[in-house]
């Protein structure tokens, strides 16, 4: 080879070497880099829609606005809290209108599947469905599993339905609030049934009933030692109990079991006055029974309006969010003030030690944060 030959993605037309060239190649692929990365970043630039945009919206069924607005109430910054309260505040004359449907169930009852099969009954009824899954969170990760879309193929694709997995981020009182308010928003939105799933666990269960209309259990087939095993405080808790997965050789297992429960409720103390919580058999997989228990709610609605124990139940549920909201704001602001948090470990660690009793370092705590609000 030459000393004059010159690669072919050279210019022929200049003098200038090989180098030269390069250098060039690579000026304009920086400028490229640069520009690409201009781009990216433009992208990431959000502009979060102004209150009266996502009340308009939220109006309107946007679907989009709607979970923006969801999205807002569920944040924990400090800046969207003010905000997503000015939201609720003008959407509230718009909420109440909707059947709250409670959720819950033993693992492995199929409580995703049913809530599927009942969904996309009422969607064909032409009512509209929103589903809040209040999902269990890592303790240690923080993160959920958020997999209900998925478990939900089809109502997640239907028109006049909307799903919205909700993580608890290990703390079930954020939920109180957040699940509450996003009940709200699809309310405002016109959907006619709320389904709220519950993780299923403990504390849970007592959380979701004090903020839904109608509460719901799903259990197994089965009798004896697993009827044992259902804790008498969350049977207690339900308006009604189905025995789910009630399909071919299963039927008749599901009968007994539905019987045996009936038997139990009997000397159960009931969970709405004036209402008497039974057992029934139902399938997601034939929908055999699906249309009766929605027939249950309807006159579970119907009796407790004309009795006046629904809507008392709804201001009782009202007044102790309240309350439970105060409890919330105190907690935030004692936690979150500087001075308690200086002294709260070394308090800690003497309570530990056996140097203080716990008593008096509860209220060396309260002194230093009660001082900040004395004139």
């Amino acid at each position: 080879m030459g000393k004059d030959h010159k690669p072919e993605w050279s210019d022929p037309n200049t003098p200038e070497n090989c180098l030269s060239i390069v250098r060039r190649g690579q000026e304009q692929e920086s400028q490229a880099i640069s520009i690409g990365r201009n781009t990216r970043f433009e992208k990431r630039k959000t502009t979060e829609p102004s209150i009266d945009a996502l009340y308009e919206g939220v109006l309107k069924g946007d679907r989009t606005l709607l979970a923006r607005a969801i999205t807002l109430v569920e944040s924990n910054a400090e800046q969207h809290f003010k905000k997503s309260q000015q939201l609720l505040q003008q959407l509230l004359p718009n909420t109440g209108k909707a059947i709250r449907i409670g959720i819950t169930g033993v693992p492995g009852a199929g409580k995703s599947t049913f809530i599927e099969a009942f969904g996309m009954y009422l969607c064909a009824l032409g009512f509209r469905v929103a589903v809040l899954a209040v999902d269990p969170s890592s303790s240690i990760s923080g993160g959920s599993i958020l997999g209900d879309k998925t478990r939900m193929e089809q109502l997640s694709k239907h028109a006049s339905a909307f799903i919205r997995p909700s993580p608890t981020a290990g703390k079930l009182g954020g939920v109180h609030r957040k699940t509450r308010e996003a009940m709200l928003i699809c309310e405002a939105a016109g959907f006619d049934v709320i389904l709220i799933e519950t993780v299923g666990v403990g504390q849970s269960e007592v959380i979701i009933r004090d903020m839904v209309d109608f509460f719901m259990l799903l259990v197994l087939t089965g009798a004896g030692d697993e009827l044992q095993g259902m804790k008498k405080g969350i049977m207690e808790l339900a308006d009604v109990i189905l025995v789910h997965k009630a399909d071919g050789a299963n039927k008749q297992k599901a009968e007994q079991t539905r019987l045996e429960y009936n038997r139990i409720l009997h000397f159960l103390q009931p969970a709405t006055k004036g209402w008497k919580t039974r057992a029934y058999t139902c399938s997601s997989s034939t929908l055999e029974g699906i249309s009766d228990i929605w027939g249950v709610i309807q006159s579970f609605e119907k009796n407790g309006k004309s009795s006046g124990v629904f809507e008392e139940r709804r201001r009782i549920q009202a007044r102790e969010w309240f309350y439970s909201m105060i409890t919330d704001q105190l907690q935030f602001l004692f936690h979150h003030h500087k001075g308690v948090k200086s002294e709260l470990p070394k308090l800690e660690n003497e309570v530990i030690s056996g140097e203080k009793t716990v008593a008096t370092a509860v209220e060396a705590l309260f002194e230093i944060f009660l001082s900040s609000t004395k004139s």
